[in-house]
């Protein structure tokens, strides 16, 4: 039987291979405007599903609403691409391969979350033997999400000066 408990481990390395990102690679090349607004949109899409997990109780149409959430999420994540090819060095590029490949695994995950979120648990196979706290862990990690969503678009488009010699 599988704790839901390990169910956040694709959003744990999920957010280790963003830190590293954000810290390492974007401080050091720098964003252009594109990502600067891009990067808080691909946050916002996460934000998105996970407000629809807490606010909405699973049933087959908003297991059907939920997966096409997740879907555009991890769709639009990649619009990127053709500018990260352009400014991204190569070891860059393969940590946004590791993100997208968590990606769905982090909205997958989530998803499992959410019947126990609603006291409905129970309804769901054996294989995962939920903890009681997946609403409060759901609650966190959109927090948690929001908040980064805030950070990137408060450092990337109020705070971050781009080198002169960049300009």
């Amino acid at each position: 039987m599988l704790s839901s408990s390990f169910l956040l481990l694709p959003f744990g390395l999920q957010m280790f291979c963003m830190a590293f990102d954000e810290l390492y690679f974007h401080r050091r090349r720098g964003l252009p405007r594109w990502e600067r607004i891009g990067h808080p949109l691909d946050t916002l899409t996460v934000v998105i599903c996970l407000l629809w997990l807490l606010s909405v109780p699973p049933g087959s149409g908003a297991v059907a609403i939920y997966a096409g959430l997740a879907i555009f999420s991890c769709l639009f994540v990649t619009k990127d691409e053709w500018v990260h090819l352009k400014h991204c060095p190569a070891a860059e590029q393969w940590v946004h391969a590791l993100l997208f490949a968590l990606h769905p695994l982090v909205l997958l995950s989530t998803g499992l979350l959410w019947p126990a979120a609603h006291g409905i648990g129970s309804a769901w196979p054996g294989w995962i033997r939920y903890t009681g706290e997946e609403r409060s862990i759901l609650t966190a990690l959109c927090a948690v999400v929001f908040g980064f969503g805030i950070f990137q678009f408060i450092y990337w488009n109020l705070l971050w000066r781009a080198p002169e010699a960049a300009k």
